[in-house]
């Protein structure tokens, strides 16, 4: 019986060496849906020999919520840095990076740097992934028949003024399914500052989402990529990517359908994400080692290529195709730069003033 027992502790104690040897040789990403290029997460493993096991999203709400109730799991996120990512680290839930295992952040643009260095002092636990704007997409050929052919292409009055977004119901329009993102495009729409959270701008932006709701197909953060491309949408807000993503996939089905980005006049959300480690992650280790990988100049310029979002890699840019690096859609000149603004930060109470109103507009009351 002894030997038995000795026999069967040694094996449990194989058996959980083995666990924790192939727990090492992971990395657990929880990322946007559609974020990495098709050879990205291969091309890590190949060099490092870390097999990446991937969980995606498509609202930084949903990862909020389970980096809260904790022991997520994740070795590596990528969080929108403005709002979410300055409360999460008010929360204390990142861990330090150790920079000297991050060759590569010295070709990081120094401006993007020093607006994360706002909420993140020394940049001690945020790495800018990819940039850009929250805006329209379209097609183009819809818009026109519904409107007509002078039609505006760069105003948030396509979802906003009812007149026009009843003529666009018809081939359909859509709203991200983000509170800050639509109310900010509504003030913005109405002249007021796109980050107010005076009560009477905010009464004033429901009111105005709730007379776009009738028309307004669906709220959803991803789902218009594709129904842009195969031409069931006409009108969506989204982010420029993937906006930009399904103006690719359209031209590859070519069957006419037209898809094209536009930045509204009346301003937009410029966004950056970021990369972070949880303060449990499992793999730290793995973790940065992945980093270490998305500095790389080849390999993030092979991702914008893929996402048609800009990256912060300086050494990058003129690796990217020429056709992305010079669209004024993905890196605005500095007179449509001027236009955008960043989202600024919200307290909790604040944050469920907003999340109250957004469920009442959605459930349309």
């Amino acid at each position: 019986m002894q030997l038995f027992a000795q026999r069967f502790l040694f094996s449990a104690f194989l058996l959980a060496f083995s666990a924790l040897g192939h727990a090492e040789g992971q990395v657990h990403i929880y990322n946007w849906n559609d974020y990495f290029a098709e050879d990205t997460l291969s091309g890590f493993q190949a060099r490092t020999g870390i097999r990446p096991v991937l969980d995606v999203y498509d609202a930084n709400e949903i990862l909020e919520a389970k980096l809260l109730a904790g022991a997520s799991g994740y070795d590596l996120i990528f969080p929108t840095a403005h709002p979410f990512a300055s409360r999460h680290l008010q929360a204390g839930l990142y861990q330090p990076l150790d920079k000297t295992k991050l060759p590569g952040l010295d070709k990081l643009d120094p401006a993007i740097m020093t607006s994360l260095a706002g909420m993140d002092p020394g940049n001690a636990h945020l790495v800018p992934y990819m940039w850009g704007t929250s805006g329209l997409g379209l097609n183009p050929d819809k818009v026109k028949a519904a409107l007509g052919e002078d039609a505006p292409m760069d105003t948030w009055a396509l979802i906003f003024d009812p007149e026009k977004a009843a003529k666009l119901a018809g081939c359909g329009i859509s709203l991200l399914d983000d509170p800050t993102e639509v109310f900010s495009a509504a003030l913005a729409y109405l002249g007021k500052d796109p980050n107010s959270l005076a009560p009477a701008d905010l009464d004033a932006a429901a009111e105005l989402i709730k007379a776009a709701h009738p028309h307004v197909r669906y709220f959803h953060s991803s789902q218009y990529i594709s129904d842009l491309a195969n031409g069931s949408l006409c009108v969506a807000h989204g982010y420029s990517g993937d906006v930009l993503q399904a103006r690719e996939r359209a031209d590859e089905a070519d069957k006419g359908v037209k898809v094209v980005y536009r930045i509204p006049r009346e301003g937009a959300a410029l966004w950056t994400d970021v990369m972070a480690i949880p303060k449990d992650a499992p793999n730290p280790e793995a973790a940065h080692a992945l980093i270490a990988y998305l500095l790389d100049p080849k390999v993030i310029a092979a991702v914008s290529d893929y996402v048609y979002y800009a990256n912060p890699n300086l050494a990058a840019t003129p690796l990217i195709e020429a056709e992305l690096r010079e669209d004024p859609e993905i890196y605005p000149p500095a007179e449509v730069r001027a236009r955008l603004f960043v989202p600024s930060e919200r307290s909790e109470r604040e944050l469920r003033t907003l999340n109250r109103l957004w469920t009442r507009l959605k459930a349309n009351r």
